[in-house]
């Protein structure tokens, strides 16, 4: 699994951006997929997660209402759409492949966390 992020940017606060993260791998279908946030000296937090299937998802509080996780198989890519931006989704953004049968809102869940890509939304 190689995963590589990106859709990252400035936009005002109330804004809109899609994450895209392609994995070059040859077993995207086989894993659940993930996103995740890192502002810098902060705590890595769980985003959002997808099935395999893209059948089932899960959010985090924060993001619940204004993110949405999606997938296409056919394409090795998870999406992640971000609506109604605040200051404080600027961070860093990485998207992970779930192993195992962890918790998909668990961030051991996900490994690797690939190369993110900076979010920034000015108020």
């Amino acid at each position: 699994v190689q995963l590589q992020a990106s859709g990252g940017g400035l936009v005002q606060a109330g804004g809109s951006l899609r994450l895209s993260c392609v994995d070059s791998g040859r077993t995207f279908g086989d894993n659940g997929m993930g996103w995740s946030r890192q502002a810098p000296g902060k705590e890595r937090e769980f985003v959002a997660a997808i099935s395999r299937s893209g059948r089932n998802t899960y959010y985090a509080d924060s993001v619940k209402g204004r993110f949405t996780i999606s997938r296409d198989n056919a394409k090795n890519t998870v999406y992640l759409q971000m609506n109604t931006l605040k200051s404080e989704d600027t961070v860093v953004y990485y998207c992970g492949a779930k192993y195992g049968f962890g918790s998909y809102v668990s961030l051991d869940s996900f490994k690797p966390w690939g190369q993110g890509t900076q979010v920034t939304v000015s108020s």
